[in-house]
């Protein structure tokens, strides 16, 4: 995917780091082609990631040579990581050194710097489909099994048409806000990794000096984020800040609200910014419409128009294509980004095109006189929660097997929990918020005698109030 990059932009710098390090297309393809050397076959491996070199060495040496990558974060839990390893049985783990003991049927066979290569002690041959290039997850941080399995079609062709209308070149320098394991964060790196521009990799957040100082230091040319990412960036004073290099910022993951886009929109309009809303899913490798900068004050709330090479389509509960505007029906979108299906398996790993190029979202939506989009509402039981989608069905059943019965019901970045048992509101909350990693702030649990539920035993979320 990357060999038209590395060999057009072999001395430019790929990657610059807050630590200081620098790779040229040809040095990042030098140290992708040492790990391949290694491993030299087509077969599955997890990869931990962080935002740092070995995570993109990583990446970049298993999408170019036909080795199937899941990208997971560098800070899932160990029981979450066994639990995967033993579902998924990977033949290579490449992961930071100090989380390389904690798999007890795997040995180090390889290191590059901060990161180890380490190989089953078993021999796993799992059958992988040809078009396998790429799976990620589906749900925030409840660890399920789930995965979004992406072709080489999928991942290129949306870097493709994001490379479009974003107008990417080789003189941009993104800097990375979002996780590289996270469907987002990984299409700003292929967006700019295919033009040949140079990736700001730093795993530092928004709240920490050394980030501002890095992007400034460094030039940074965009900025990436998720709803919450806006809501710190407001916070921050990002108004005040002088940062004469910026000149594109990105937002997906969510909603933002109508208030903070009008804000974001006006600021970039007197500073010869851009700003671009856009919308996607990690069942469509990334993004599937963007709002185009010119329009966002005209249009705000929209997600806007198809990105190239993809179509959208309304129809109502019946299947019936709705063709008039100011109609609600659920969002079809087509395109060749549009994944081979999910995984729950590694049996799952041989399996084709279950979608066959169509996603059904599961957003209900209108369109205006002008094709402009606007989500109005959601059929699937998943909120946002700082980008991440989290499913709240998953979350309950984690939850029973701490409490008697619950509830979960939400918006994007907070989650109500009902519970059953009186005065275990604290333990609740210490206990989900551990278990998926979340800042216990968006969890909000409630007591209630019990979770109303309809004659066939399924619980009436709409008797529960937010």
């Amino acid at each position: 995917m990357f060999t038209d990059s590395i060999k057009n932009f072999s001395k430019h710098k790929a990657v610059v780091t807050d630590l200081g390090q620098q790779l040229t297309y040809h040095e990042l393809h030098g140290q992708a082609s040492q790990l391949f050397e290694k491993v030299r076959e087509r077969c599955l491996v997890f990869c931990l990631c962080k935002n740092c070199v070995e995570s993109l060495v990583g990446y970049v040496s298993f999408l170019s040579n036909r080795i199937v990558p899941v990208m997971l974060d560098a800070s899932l839990k160990e029981e979450m990581l066994n639990g995967l390893v033993e579902i998924y049985k990977p033949r290579y783990v490449w992961l930071p050194i100090e989380r390389c003991n904690e798999l007890k049927e795997y040995y180090s066979m390889y290191s590059q710097n901060e990161y180890v290569l380490l190989r089953s002690k078993l021999h796993l041959n799992a059958e992988i489909h040809d078009s396998l290039a790429l799976l990620l997850t589906t749900s925030g941080s409840t660890g399920s099994p789930k995965l979004v399995r992406l072709s080489y079609e999928n991942v290129f062709s949306n870097a493709r048409s994001i490379a479009m209308y974003l107008s990417i070149n080789p003189d941009e320098r993104p800097i990375t806000t979002l996780p590289m394991h996270y469907t987002f964060g990984l299409s700003v790196i292929n967006s700019h990794l295919i033009q040949g521009a140079t990736i700001l990799l730093t795993d530092r957040s928004l709240m920490e000096k050394e980030f501002w100082q890095f992007l400034k230091n460094e030039k940074a040319t965009s900025l990436s984020g998720v709803p919450y990412t806006y809501e710190i960036l407001k916070k921050l004073r990002f108004f005040k800040m002088d940062l004469p290099s910026l000149r594109t910022l990105t937002q997906a993951g969510g909603r933002l609200s109508i208030e903070l886009q009008k804000e974001f929109a006006e600021y970039c309009l007197a500073k010869n910014k851009r700003f671009f809303v856009m919308y996607g899913q990690t069942e469509a490798t990334a993004r599937m419409s963007y709002l185009p900068y010119e329009r966002v004050l005209e249009k705000l709330g929209s997600i806007g128009i198809a990105i190239p090479g993809g179509e959208f389509s309304l129809k109502d509960e019946n299947g019936i294509l709705i063709t008039e505007s100011g109609r609600s029906g659920e969002l079809v979108y087509k395109g060749s980004n549009v994944s081979l299906g999910y995984a729950e398996s590694a049996d799952d790993l041989k399996k084709g095109d279950d979608n066959n190029g169509i996603l059904y979202t599961g957003d209900i939506s209108q369109r205006d006189n002008d094709n402009f989009f606007y989500i109005v509402g959601r059929e699937k039981r998943f909120i946002k929660v700082f980008g991440n989608r989290v499913n709240l069905d998953e979350t309950e059943q984690l939850l029973k097997s701490f409490i008697t019965d619950c509830a979960c019901i939400g918006t994007d970045d907070h989650m109500v929990i009902y519970i059953t048992e009186n005065g275990r509101e604290e333990d609740v909350k210490k206990f989900i918020s551990a278990k998926t990693g979340l800042n216990h702030s968006v969890f909000d649990i409630r007591y209630c005698e019990s979770i109303p539920k309809n004659s066939s035993g399924k619980t009436l979320y709409t008797n529960l109030a937010l």
